[in-house]
């Protein structure tokens, strides 16, 4: 069974470009360290729901777009060795500062998920 770590993320539109750099890099250190899959997709039918939704999530304000992410793990205990080894990669260290992030990383929702259904 595998296990996922799933985000959502309001990114300004006008640093998407920048944005897209940064999670590019990211995706191949994860990739290099043993995640199946890195994917991210910007929203186009998401609606702003009435007690909640999407772009309520993350209090998004009208020049952002939602970004929604997620990376695969062949388990939980895989997951967690992935991350220690991302975390350390050097490559990272300039995406750690959250003052240096293209997105509000306070308004980013984020958590590791187990199996309910897999067909």
């Amino acid at each position: 069974m595998s296990y996922v770590d799933g985000f959502v993320v309001p990114v300004p539109r006008a640093k998407l470009a920048e944005y897209r750099k940064l999670a590019r890099k990211a995706g191949k250190v994860w990739r290099e360290h043993g995640a199946i899959e890195y994917r991210e997709w910007i929203a186009d039918d998401a609606p702003v729901g009435k007690r909640t939704s999407f772009p309520r999530s993350v209090k998004l304000k009208e020049d952002e777009v939602v970004v929604f992410a997620y990376i695969v793990y062949a388990s939980r205990a895989q997951r967690d060795r992935v991350n220690a080894k991302a975390m350390k990669d050097p490559r990272m260290a300039s995406m750690m500062d959250k003052s240096r992030h293209p997105f509000d990383a306070r308004r980013m929702i984020w958590g590791g998920f187990k199996p309910l259904v897999d067909l």
